[in-house]
C-alpha cells in the first residue's frame, strides 16, 4: 500500500479516473450498437454526427486510440452508405 499522502491521493485519482473513462466508453459502444442496429437511413443520418463528436473526444482525452476512432467512423459511414 502506498506510503505517502501524494501516493494515497494519485490512487484515489487514478480510480476515479478508471470509473469515467469506462462510463464514456461504455456509453460510446452503446451509441454505436444503435447506429449499426438502425435501418432507416434518415435516423442514422441525425445520430451520426452525436456518434463522430463522442468519438472525437474519447480520442482526444486518450480514452481510446485516434485511430480507433477513425476505424469506427469509417465502417459507421459505409454501414449509412448501405442503409437503402
Amino acid at each position: 500500500m502506498a506510503n505517502h499522502k501524494s501516493c494515497e491521493k494519485r490512487i484515489r485519482q487514478t480510480k476515479t479516473k478508471t470509473l469515467n473513462n469506462k462510463y464514456y466508453a461504455k456509453t460510446m459502444r452503446n451509441a454505436v450498437r444503435k447506429l449499426r442496429a438502425m435501418t432507416n437511413k434518415d435516423e442514422a443520418i441525425a445520430l451520426y454526427p452525436k456518434v463522430q463528436q463522442m468519438l472525437d473526444k474519447l480520442a482526444k482525452k486518450n480514452v481510446i486510440h485516434k485511430n480507433k476512432a477513425a476505424n469506427i467512423k469509417s465502417s459507421l459511414a459505409q454501414h449509412i452508405q448501405k442503409l437503402g
